[in-house]
């Protein structure tokens, strides 16, 4: 019982730290594209004068400008320091809780797995986790703008819980696994979800400029490397240190 409390303060300190870290590089790389994103969340009509001149508009010479809906500010971006101050929190509050979940998943899977554990190991399965639960599902659904539109949320929930999931088990197959059949077997699941293709609008609307949703895809992705990797190396760092207290007790 000691040791599962020791493992679980292990999985809540690593899932801290690379919760508040991933936090702090968000502030700098993804949020302010956020909040450029959410300007164009909401399109506002032209001017009630010149709507009622639609007539006299249409028979204005050809180089007359006619009046163009006007972009405001979306619902999402703050308009105060406090609005501004409680995203933040709960944005940090949501990767702590993040870290802190992933952190048990690979602790428990490590322990499993019954090998030695150290940060270095911890890194590798930080990275693994990072293939396995941002980067595969990214291939099909990249991450998304505020705004942009999508398919059936329940569906794009599915096939990205399949998509980590048959990622992960692919590479665990792949690492421990000494039968040919059962790796080929697993390299197959692993590709299966984007065999079957991920849930798209049928026809995807949005004004973002192309290369803001780019640079948000990989601004994501970069943290969310940052974040595994951290991860790992502190779960594995706390986990080698708490086994190796709890062999040496009597």
């Amino acid at each position: 019982m000691d040791l599962i409390r020791r493992l679980f303060t292990a999985a809540l300190v690593a899932g801290v730290l690379s919760g508040t870290a991933a936090s702090v590089v968000q502030q700098t790389t993804t949020v302010p594209l956020i909040l450029e994103a959410e300007k164009y969340e909401v399109v506002t009509p032209p001017p009630a004068s010149a709507t009622a001149n639609t007539a006299a508009s249409t028979a204005a010479p050809a180089g007359h400008e006619h009046a163009a809906p006007v972009r405001q500010l979306g619902e999402g971006v703050p308009e105060s320091d406090g609005e501004a101050f409680q995203r933040l929190w709960t944005t940090v509050v949501s990767n702590v809780i993040a870290g802190v979940g992933y952190a048990l998943v690979i602790a428990g899977v490590m322990l499993l797995m019954g090998q030695r554990v150290d940060a270095r190991r911890g890194l590798l399965w930080g990275i693994g986790g990072f293939v396995a639960f941002s980067l595969a599902p990214s291939v099909g659904l990249p991450p998304e703008l505020p705004g942009m539109a999508g398919a059936d949320l329940a569906a794009r929930q599915i096939w990205w819980l399949a998509a980590a999931l048959c990622a992960g088990g692919g590479m665990l197959a792949v690492a421990f696994a000494k039968n040919r059949l059962v790796i080929g077997a697993a390299v197959v699941l692993a590709a299966l979800p984007h065999l079957v293709g991920a849930p798209h609008p049928e026809s995807p609307e949005g004004a973002f400029p192309p290369e803001l949703a780019a640079h948000f895809v990989t601004s994501a992705l970069g943290t969310a490397a940052l974040f595994w990797a951290l991860l790992g190396a502190v779960c594995g760092a706390m986990m080698g240190r708490v086994i190796d207290t709890a062999h040496d007790e009597p």
